[in-house]
């Protein structure tokens, strides 16, 4: 080696780049970035002062640039060797290991993976310190990843038992079910989301609106609700009833390719995974999800890694539906508060729910949903009301001393005297729209209690931050007390199912024994429903016999014996 003799500041090295190396089809460079605290400035401020010098100020080195926050470990601390708290990328990635609390106690690890890191960092705010560790990529792992990754095996064990074939043509969009064009209007949305994030360097919005819409719209609500239209057998549908679980197949399928294309420059592993055995012949689709290499569909490249970035279909994208549905799931919510109110569970049916809505657009959308609110609240029979309808709840008001006493000061008993004559659901409205002046002080919503209780006996309910209330009959009959007990039994069934490695196509032969009259009584006269719940085409009398797999269980406190086999 030899010495060159006149070297300069490094960083002024690496700033001349673009001029004497990258020639000038690479100036300015679209994104730079960098984080090593005390040293990233050096290079920027060489970038811009060179690039100033060699173009007479006229040409700027960079269009983007972003310098991030540093990563340090879950309790907040810096990372060091000494301390025994750093993480090796080997073992986060493969292999897992030991870190340290910040009392030096051993803190042991299983490998986080990579897709799992590199979401982590995806997700973050680049202006904030990274925490990592195993519980950060516990969280993630739990909230992002086994969502989509639940999502796509489900979809795989169902589709083979049906022989589905992503290439036969699909329903139109327009003519399939509105929760099938709902949730390709919300992908379209997602795709329009991550190609503006995308191009703005933005990932992190990108990344959690795709949490957002994996958690709460496809995972919690789509394949939800869907499942019945996917579980039913095939030989029990009707023509309208095979369109309706083929259109299923095809909305879902579309869905998670998109989402793997969506999601590949974040996560590449998994999404590189699900492609290969999404693009497969259908034949070779692997149940649970794993892998199947094999030759690709017609059309399909051969990697998710190479195909076209998705670019949204503005003709799927339905606002009206998109209002109408988040409608739909504000009432079920708040009829799942009127149910908490009532402490009913929800798998008990009850007759009757009563909901009185803010627009006349809510009250035009609701009765169109009404099979859906009544699966979904397990009532017999729904009810909307327009704004106009007299109120269901009555309300009372009270001062939040914990709150509202230090503002009030001495004013306490005079605002308590001016509550006391106040209307207290026009009071709760007008504060949903900001602060309400009661003995010349401005209280807040938290600064005052609203509770309410229902106008009609034999009722309780509920009301959301928007107004509309809810009422559900409480009077359980000994029918609906009945139909409550086969909703556990099958719940208790479907659990010893899975406890059994069962998929969730396989149908089994059942035998349910119980010497308790109720159960008896539930199982005889729900026996078609719980037949269809359970995928029992055979029932046993006695037993199921040899090689079955048998559970004692308790329903309602009374023993119950399970047994069934494939």
């Amino acid at each position: 080696m030899s010495r060159v003799p006149d070297v300069g500041n490094p960083w002024l090295d690496a700033g001349i780049v673009a001029y004497s190396t990258m020639g000038a089809e690479w100036r300015p460079a679209d994104f730079i970035t960098e984080s090593f605290p005390g040293q990233f400035r050096n290079w920027f401020y060489a970038l811009l002062a060179l690039s100033t010098m060699m173009s007479d100020g006229k040409e700027p080195p960079f269009k983007t640039l972003l310098g991030f926050a540093t990563v340090k470990d879950q309790y907040g601390h810096d990372m060091h060797k000494t301390a025994g708290n750093s993480i090796e990328f080997v073992s986060a990635a493969d292999k897992g290991g030991i870190t340290k609390d910040p009392k030096g106690k051993d803190v042991p690890f299983s490998a986080i993976g990579a897709d799992v890191m590199r979401w982590l960092y995806c997700r973050q705010s680049p202006a904030q310190n990274l925490l990592f560790g195993p519980e950060p990529a516990d969280e993630v792992r739990s909230r992002f990843i086994f969502k989509l990754w639940n999502t796509y095996a489900f979809f795989c064990n169902c589709a083979p038992g049906d022989k589905f074939d992503p290439s036969v043509p699909a329903m139109p969009v327009k003519d399939r079910p509105d929760i099938d064009r709902w949730i390709l209007s919300g992908l379209q949305g997602l795709v329009k989301t991550a190609r503006e994030s995308f191009e703005k360097y933005d990932v992190m919005s990108f990344a959690l609106a795709a949490e957002r819409f994996i958690d709460d719209d496809l995972s919690n609500w789509y394949v939800r609700r869907v499942k019945p239209r996917l579980n039913s057998k095939l030989l029990d549908l009707n023509a309208v009833g095979l369109r309706d679980k083929y259109a299923a197949y095809h909305t879902l399928y579309s869905v998670l390719t998109t989402l793997c294309k969506l999601l590949a420059p974040c996560v590449p592993f998994i999404t590189e995974t699900m492609w290969q055995n999404l693009t497969g012949e259908p034949e070779a689709l692997a149940p649970g999800g794993s892998k199947t290499p094999g030759a690709h569909a017609s059309g399909s490249p051969e990697s998710v890694h190479l195909c076209d970035y998705p670019v949204a279909d503005e003709t799927l994208i339905d606002e009206k539906l998109n209002r109408e549905m988040e409608t739909l799931r504000d009432v079920i919510t708040l009829g799942g508060a009127a149910r908490n109110a009532a402490k009913i569970k929800t798998r008990q049916p009850l007759s009757e729910l009563i909901v009185r809505v803010k627009t006349d657009e809510e009250a035009a959308s609701l009765p169109g949903f009404e099979q859906l609110i009544r699966d979904e609240l397990n009532v017999k029979k729904v009810t909307v009301l327009p704004p106009s309808a007299a109120t269901l709840l009555t309300a009372t008001a009270k001062i939040n001393k914990k709150t509202a006493a230090a503002k009030l000061g001495p004013k306490l008993k005079e605002a308590e005297a001016e509550l006391a004559k106040r209307n207290a659901t026009e009071l709760a409205e007008a504060l949903r729209a900001g602060p309400v002046e009661i003995a010349g002080v401005a209280l807040e919503a938290g600064d005052i209690t609203v509770e309410y209780s229902a106008a009609k006996a034999g009722y309780a309910g509920a009301v959301d931050n928007r107004g509309r209330e809810a009422v559900l009959a409480t009077t359980i009959t000994d029918e609906l007390k009945l139909e409550g007990l086969a909703r556990d039994i099958i719940r208790t069934v479907n659990q010893a199912r899975k406890d059994a490695g069962l998929n969730v196509a396989d149908t089994i032969e059942l035998f349910l024994g119980s010497d308790a009259e109720p159960l008896k009584n539930a199982i005889a006269s729900q026996r078609e429903y719980i037949s269809a719940e359970t995928q029992a085409h055979k029932w046993a009398m006695n037993s199921v016999g040899e090689g079955a797999f048998t559970s004692d269980a308790k329903v309602d406190g009374h023993a119950l014996r399970i047994e069934f086999k494939k």
